[in-house]
């Protein structure tokens, strides 16, 4: 099995020991994403919405730096710090994801890296 890192400064730079995506054959594994602008290193502003619009958009430029898009796309967890958000997540999520969409799961957790508000990971098949 080989594996290749993905990387991209046009989303936020791995800020552990992980890749924002690995290639593995056909299959693009994206590391989660939040809502923080790559180019300023803070979360957008504007709460829940601003955060999964900015999250949407670092997880497009890792799948374009992997060679795929949200066409490619088979399953996503979206990972939630109040349940309560997923009506608005859900809604911006709606306006980047084709027909039909990847499968999903969404979580509630107690809480997110930074203090983010909206994590999402995606796994993808090129080809």
């Amino acid at each position: 099995m080989t594996r290749q890192a993905v990387t991209t400064s046009n989303a936020p730079a791995a800020a552990g020991a992980y890749s924002q995506a690995i290639v593995s054959g056909e299959f693009v594994f994206c590391a989660g994403q939040l809502g923080i602008d790559p180019s300023t290193g803070e979360f957008a502003e504007g709460g829940v919405e601003a955060q999964a619009e900015r999250v949407l958009r670092n997880l497009t430029a890792v799948l374009d730096a992997a060679g795929a898009s949200w066409n490619d796309v088979v399953k996503t967890t979206i990972f939630l710090a109040d349940i309560g958000d997923f009506g608005a997540v859900n809604a911006i999520y709606a306006q980047y994801v084709p027909d039909p969409p990847p499968a999903r799961s969404t979580f509630a957790v107690g809480a997110l890296p930074k203090g983010g508000l909206v994590e999402i990971e995606a796994i993808a098949r090129r080809g």
